[in-house]
């Protein structure tokens, strides 16, 4: 099992206010779908919620302490434990949120990162804190959109 994690963080790491995604960029997202597609997303109940359908072409799977909770073309499990067991032979990218990004950043392979030069000061949720120096540093893009500089790199654990 490959696990990585794949984020849009700002300067503060924020990731998201209000259940969505704080800037929205084309590129970003053509870079997240090119990512994910054909791989297994791993995410929490609230970022299933805020999607407005299951993601085609990826294995959805979606961890909720909730015992009766469904999710409609997603496979639900009820902690890390079952999600890592049911993904054993998959190439996971874990997408969110903030406790799940939490419960994987220590045994990610790889982060791949959208680094946003911008602050959002009312984010209510946030990327875990991680120590660089346990990384190497690739950056794979850069864009500057709509004034904001952002880019896309690349974590690997060293």
């Amino acid at each position: 099992m490959s696990i990585y994690i794949i984020a849009a963080i700002g300067k503060n790491n924020e990731l998201g206010k209000d259940n969505d995604l704080i800037w929205h960029f084309k590129e970003d997202m053509k870079f997240f779908r090119e990512m994910t597609t054909g791989n297994t997303v791993l995410m929490g109940r609230k970022t299933f919620e805020s999607l407005p359908h299951a993601l085609p072409n990826r294995r959805n799977i979606v961890i909720s302490t909730n015992p009766n909770y469904s999710a409609e073309g997603a496979e639900v499990v009820h902690g890390i434990d079952e999600a890592l067991e049911i993904c054993k032979d998959d190439t996971v990218f874990v997408i969110g949120g903030g406790k799940i990004y939490d419960a994987f950043i220590d045994i990610a392979d790889n982060l791949y990162l959208t680094e946003i030069d911008s602050v959002c000061d009312d984010a209510d949720v946030y990327f875990p804190s991680f120590d660089k120096s346990l990384y190497e540093r690739e950056k794979l893009t850069d864009y500057f959109v709509d004034g904001i500089h952002f880019s896309h790199i690349k974590y690997s654990r060293i």
